[in-house]
């Protein structure tokens, strides 16, 4: 990525990635059509619900990718074959402890997470049984999203897109018959989500294995060099950290949301799975960014760096802006693929055409915040989102809840935060740039 045409390159890499994010946001997606339209809107809020759960645990993980991917993207750039194979080792032993580590953590917290959300009574028993079998399975994700870190790091996008598509199609076949077909309920949605990651995790360690390059895995080399941990640390940890604060701060703002009951739960449940596929291309897209600013980086091909920058912006808002529109049009039909109870329908809809407009500022602040990673700077994006996407919206929930205690008031402090965090980081990019490469 340090030579050719500067969008063409933050394309081509974002294309097939975005299209592995569609197909793994299917899991979850698949989850909640199958379950509310098979089992009822109460299944429906109770996936939705354990959403925060699992990101604040696996955001703390995907935060250490991201160091992994840095650290790897910039020794791949400055052509050091023997940084980059020891960077790999050392992030898939990190990876097999880790998976360990939150298996355990993951089943024991969910009964005390669920309380601390305020779940009702009439979905606690389904939302504790899909999150008890998601993380005694949770491995499988764990580490096909870090192999195919790896991959990506070096360029290769296109292997974790086709596990992503063959694995999205086995969730979808074992949805429908263990859920539909055998009638396990929300535990066989769970189940078949758990099978199909698992299946990508081992597709993706085949292709490490097999590969021509020093990226290439070798169980004789799998060693925890502690110089390679210490610089994914330095990079990754400050994104785990953000990544997982926010994502429990995201917990308490569902509890927010299950105080107005189970047909709120389920329209919000809805709204943010659409919501994520809206997302998607942008931070596909800053993901790229992060890989190309790493790797001219290393390179020091620092004009490139600046126009890298500005041209995923571009595209970012671009492609955002053009999926608004049937998002906007066509709000309760998409409302009505998870669930067709008229609350459910009216309040998805809602929650839709009022955060859509505001996506386009989520643009801003994922592609800094990419870019800043890819320079090794992720203590910046870390301090700037958690002040944005923690403090400042806990304090507008708690405010707003007393004052006016809508859902449509509550509901914004998503696009409050959004505000805040684009323009911090903004501003703090064109400071970090003079201040480093013009001095």
């Amino acid at each position: 990525m340090t030579v050719g045409a500067i969008w063409k390159q933050i394309l081509w890499f974002a294309f097939p990635l975005m299209v592995g994010n569609v197909f793994q946001q299917f899991y979850n997606t698949v989850d909640s059509i199958v379950v509310g339209n098979f089992v009822g809107k109460e299944a429906l809020a109770a996936v939705g619900s354990v959403g925060p759960i699992i990101n604040s645990l696996i955001g703390f993980f995907m935060g250490l990718s991201t160091g992994a991917g840095v650290v790897i993207s910039q020794a791949y750039g400055a052509k050091r074959q023997e940084r980059v194979e020891r960077a790999v080792h050392t992030t898939l032993v990190m990876t097999f402890l880790l998976c360990f580590v939150f298996t355990f953590v993951g089943i024991a917290m969910t009964p005390m997470m669920l309380r601390l959300m305020s779940t009702p009574e009439d979905v606690m028993a389904q939302s504790a049984g899909y999150l008890r079998i998601y993380f005694a399975g949770v491995s499988g994700l764990m580490v096909y999203n870090m192999g195919s870190g790896i991959l990506r790091a070096v360029g290769d996008s296109t292997r974790p897109l086709y596990f992503l598509i063959f694995s999205a199609c086995v969730n979808t076949v074992l949805d429908i018959v263990f859920v539909a077909g055998f009638r396990m309920g929300i535990e066989g949605a769970a189940l078949a989500t758990v099978i199909a990651q698992v299946l990508s995790a081992l597709l993706v360690l085949f292709v490490l294995a097999r590969a021509d390059g020093p990226y290439r895995v070798r169980l004789s080399k799998l060693h925890l060099h502690m110089d390679m941990l210490q610089a994914i640390v330095r990079v990754g940890f400050p994104a785990a950290i953000q990544m997982m604060i926010t994502s429990i701060s995201n917990v308490f703002v569902q509890s927010y949301i299950n105080a107005f009951g189970s047909s709120v739960m389920a329209g919000w449940s809805a709204y943010s799975k659409i919501d994520q596929f809206i997302l998607l291309p942008m931070q596909s897209i800053a993901l790229s960014a992060t890989t190309f600013v790493g790797q001219n980086y290393g390179a020091e091909q620092f004009a490139r760096i600046r126009k890298g920058t500005g041209s995923a912006l571009r595209m970012a808002m671009l492609t955002t802006g053009v999926l608004m529109i049937p998002v906007l049009c066509f709000a309760p039909v998409l409302v009505e693929l998870f669930n067709r109870d008229a609350e459910v329908v009216r309040y998805g809809s809602m929650l839709l055409r009022m955060m859509s407009p505001f996506y386009l500022l989520c643009c801003i602040n994922q592609v800094y915040a990419g870019s800043l990673r890819g320079l090794g700077n992720s203590k910046a994006p870390m301090v700037i989102m958690l002040c944005s996407f923690v403090l400042f919206r806990q304090i507008y929930l708690f405010a707003i809840s007393r004052l006016v205690g809508t859902v449509r008031a509550v509901a914004f402090g998503y696009p409050m935060g959004w505000m805040v965090c684009s323009l911090s980081l903004f501003l703090y990019f064109r400071w970090y740039w003079k201040k480093q490469f013009r001095a």
